[in-house]
């Protein structure tokens, strides 16, 4: 028999961004971007939300606006790090048995999406749990900023096992742009006795050639299984997608 879920969500963020430097605090709709992705996940009451905060600033927006916050290493290599000591410090008793991993930069999310991202876990051999849309735009069939995923959704299911992820355009679509290609999109639910060995893990080659974590997991071996939805939420790494969360956010209230 499964056993039942006791989920809790980690939002992992820190000032530090190449493209967008101290996002987690922009404005949108009257307060920082971390509350507002903080809302989001509160709205999917799927379980507590914390958020796993690499500096000072972002844990006092985080307590000011009522949440939960808890400090991590600043020098921590990746969000995964940062979830899994966060996790490990706010629930040493391991009361919680799966972790969502929630970006910190996604104000506009629908929160039903971070309810089916644990369906996929419903099958007790899937051991990371992972979303997906179909791509509709042309250009990010080929864009290597958008992360494709290998799968195959047969039937009326809307669930499937991830079998690769790249930059490319996969599977080949043999120049039909009539066949599917799914977008990956960055939110993870984690068994939590996963999330300890994927952390435990060095960086494998093939995460280190794409550039994309999950990879690390398939290559030791673990199962990830995908579940589809209808939309992809928008990650906001530039100011012009601020600009646009603002916009949505303020027609929203």
């Amino acid at each position: 028999m499964a056993e039942a879920q006791n989920p809790i969500v980690v939002i992992p963020a820190r000032m530090a961004a190449s493209r967008l430097p101290g996002k987690p605090l922009a404005q949108i709709a009257g307060v920082p971007m971390i509350v507002q992705v903080l809302r989001r996940a509160q709205e999917a009451d799927v379980g507590p939300v914390v958020v796993a905060a690499g500096d000072r600033e972002i844990l006092e927006a985080v307590e000011a606006a009522g949440g939960r916050a808890i400090m991590t290493d600043p020098d921590l290599p990746s969000g995964s790090d940062r979830i899994h000591q966060a996790l490990e410090r706010c629930d040493p008793e391991r009361r919680h048995n799966v972790v969502v991993n929630l970006q910190g930069d996604l104000p506009t999310l629908d929160s039903a999406a971070l309810r089916t991202v644990l369906v996929p876990l419903s099958d007790t051999s899937v051991d990371i749990a992972t979303l997906c849309a179909e791509i509709k735009e042309e250009a990010e069939r080929t864009n290597p900023n958008v992360v494709k995923i290998a799968c195959l959704f047969e039937g009326p299911g809307r669930q499937a096992k991830a079998l690769y992820f790249s930059r490319a355009p996969i599977p080949w679509d043999q120049g039909n742009t009539a066949l599917p290609l799914y977008h990956h999109i960055g939110i993870y639910a984690y068994r939590r006795q996963a999330l300890d060995r994927f952390v435990s893990l060095p960086p494998s080659p093939l995460e280190k050639r794409e550039k994309l974590e999950q990879l690390r997991a398939l290559e030791a071996g673990m199962r990830l299984g995908v579940a589809c939805v209808d939309t992809i939420p928008l990650g906001v790494d530039t100011p012009a997608d601020l600009e646009r969360a603002r916009q949505m956010l303020s027609a929203r209230t």
